[in-house]
């Protein structure tokens, strides 16, 4: 019997010390030395007039490749040093620092993509068939073109600068003021004040006296500091509108979909086929409120077992299962999640000082990965580790590729991550004893897919009305909670009985500076991986080497051509999304049948 796994993670093998590590500190003096000294060798390099000018001009890429890495390197681990402990004010500085480093490359990258949009297309298009640049061919295509559409490099640096104290500062201050939020609750007579983040674990609890306690705690919390959170949501979107008037941007989705590699048409086809299909979540709502001897659903019941027995699992438990049901597809993401465990990649102490949710980022110059979460041993926390797993796989089946070629987009990332969580749950599924067992799988699963099918169109239709009314001034409190309670009801089809109204104020996706409207590519990589999965499952163990090339080619092209690639569907298509959706909707049919 092997000895217990270490449920903390090993952030001493990157940088001795954490935030007072000496070799992070010689790390960053470096990193800095190397980005001023590249500025100039990149703001004196001549635009290439030839081939032989572009090959020498190519090896700027090369160093810009190697900077990057670094770079990310630093960035990870100041977030893992921030994420595990929310009252480190060391790593808030070294946070901060960071975000200073990165708009003094970002300056560099600005003319770096001055050159690339005045070079002639003819050496452009020589240059990218040398052997060093072919392999990010797509990667500087795309830099070159999205050029185009801003404004000339000095005005970019510029607004890189300003905005690490404006734009990156509020994003700041949201992340202090959730650190300093406590949660009380009370069971048996002693008051705990809990972290947000163990406090949002309880919202699943088995108990619906305890998730409403919890909610009505955490509402009360979340409006206690709505003013100063109202302020810092008016002031990021504010900087990013203005941003975008001066690029000549009329629409705010115009960066989240570049970002994402995808069209306006393929995102508005995915919400109106949702749309269609909701009025199935709906009779799932309504059965499981039957179930659960409530009239309907409050927002803090969306997530509830149907049982106030809730079967708990350990990390051990957890990690075996992981393990086992990856090695079903692939003997590969199974010898993967092995390793990450056994070398203590993975942070899931549920512990206080942690900030909330859970993620997982790369150390490219380490070819690790490091995960993050809070593991309360339901079956959610199984889901979510095997989610940040996927992730994770994802990085591990990249790292071969050049820098450039393995920046992914988000919607993208979220298919290894999606794809992973299917496994395990579906395995889940199928390991069950007894109708109950199998109900309490089904309700996880459809819970699930409410959350990414209803929730986070109810956070789309908020930040688009709320960009719209912010375009005109400040939007205050009250006029934010109404915003949220609109698009929540709508979302929700009117299904619940009670709503979230400050649930804008507590999802930490509006305040990320790196990322716009950070929600909807969740439903897209649950919807597109839902398509993946229907197809593994279809083609069985052959599927793993075309599972593999697919996710190596996310860094390379826009989602549309991945689809049609390595799927044959067209994304612009409501077929494709229907069929995706259908597992859902066959899930919902079998947990109705059983309820029936």
């Amino acid at each position: 019997m092997r000895e217990s796994l270490n449920p903390t993670w090993d952030l001493e093998v990157l940088f001795p010390g954490g935030s007072q590590s000496p070799q992070l500190e010689a790390f960053l003096a470096q990193l800095e030395a190397d980005i001023a000294a590249l500025r100039p060798k990149v703001a004196e390099a001549k635009v290439p007039a030839n081939l032989a000018e572009g090959r020498a001009w190519a090896g700027l890429v090369e160093t810009v490749q190697e900077v990057t890495r670094r770079l990310r390197q630093a960035g990870a681990f100041v977030s893992c040093l921030n994420a595990q402990n929310v009252k480190d004010t060391r790593a808030k500085q070294l946070g901060a620092r960071v975000s200073q480093i990165s708009a003094a490359f970002s300056s560099v990258l600005n003319l770096l993509d001055d050159q690339l949009l005045k070079m002639d297309d003819d050496v452009f298009a020589a240059v990218l068939q040398e052997p060093n640049m072919e392999p990010i061919a797509y990667p500087l295509q795309e830099r070159r073109t999205r050029a185009k559409d801003k404004l000339s490099p000095e005005m970019e640096s510029l607004a890189g600068d300003l905005g690490v104290d404006g734009y990156h500062g509020w994003g700041d201050l949201y992340n202090i003021i959730v650190g300093r939020i406590t949660i009380p609750v009370e069971r048996d007579g002693q008051t705990t004040n809990l972290s947000v983040g163990q406090a949002f674990n309880r919202m699943s609890d088995g108990d619906r006296a305890v998730r409403q306690q919890v909610f009505v705690n955490w509402e009360k919390a979340w409006q206690g500091e709505a003013e100063v959170i109202g302020a810092a949501l008016n002031h990021l979107a504010g900087y990013r509108i203005n941003l975008y008037k001066t690029r000549g941007w009329d629409s705010v989705l115009q960066e989240p979909l570049e970002m994402n590699r995808m069209t306006e048409e393929t995102l508005n086809v995915m919400w109106d086929v949702i749309t269609a299909n909701k009025h199935h979540l709906v009779a799932f709502m309504d059965r499981k409120a039957k179930l659960l001897g409530l009239d309907g659903l409050a927002w803090y019941d969306t997530d509830a077992p149907l049982s106030s027995e809730v079967t708990k699992v350990t990390y051990d438990e957890a990690a075996d299962f992981i393990v086992d049901q990856f090695r079903v597809f692939s003997p590969r993401m199974a010898d993967f999640a092995q390793m990450a465990f056994a070398k203590r990649w993975i942070e899931a102490e549920d512990r206080p000082g942690k900030r909330p949710g859970g993620f997982c980022t790369s150390f490219p110059v380490s070819g690790e990965s490091r995960i993050f979460m809070t593991f309360g041993g339901t079956a959610g926390n199984v889901a979510t580790l095997a989610h940040e797993l996927g992730h994770a796989f994802h990085g591990h089946v990249m790292r071969d590729l050049p820098q450039l070629a393995r920046n992914y987009a988000m919607n993208v990332a979220e298919t290894a991550s999606t794809f992973a969580e299917m496994l395990v749950s579906d395995a889940a599924l199928k390991a069950a004893q007894t109708k109950e067992e199998r109900l309490a799988m089904l309700n996880d699963k459809l819970r699930h897919s409410v959350g990414l099918l209803m929730n986070i169109h109810a956070r789309f239709l908020f930040e688009t009305r709320f960009y719209a009314e912010r375009k005109k001034g400040l939007v205050s409190v009250d006029r934010l909670n109404e915003l949220m309670l609109t698009a929540q009801k709508e979302a929700f089809c009117g299904a619940l009985t009670e709503y979230h109204p400050t649930f804008w104020a507590s999802k930490l996706h509006f305040y990320a500076t790196g990322q716009p409207f950070y929600n909807f590519p969740y439903t897209f990589g649950f919807l597109f991986s839902s398509g993946v999965y229907a197809r593994a499952l279809a083609e069985g163990p052959g599927f793993e080497q075309k599972y593999a090339d697919l996710l190596r080619d996310t860094g390379r092209m826009r989602v549309e051509d991945l689809a049609a690639r390595h799927m044959g569907v067209d994304l612009k298509k409501p077929e494709f999304w229907q069929s995706a959706i259908d597992l859902t909707l066959a899930d919902i049919s079998e947990f109705l049948k059983l309820t029936e």
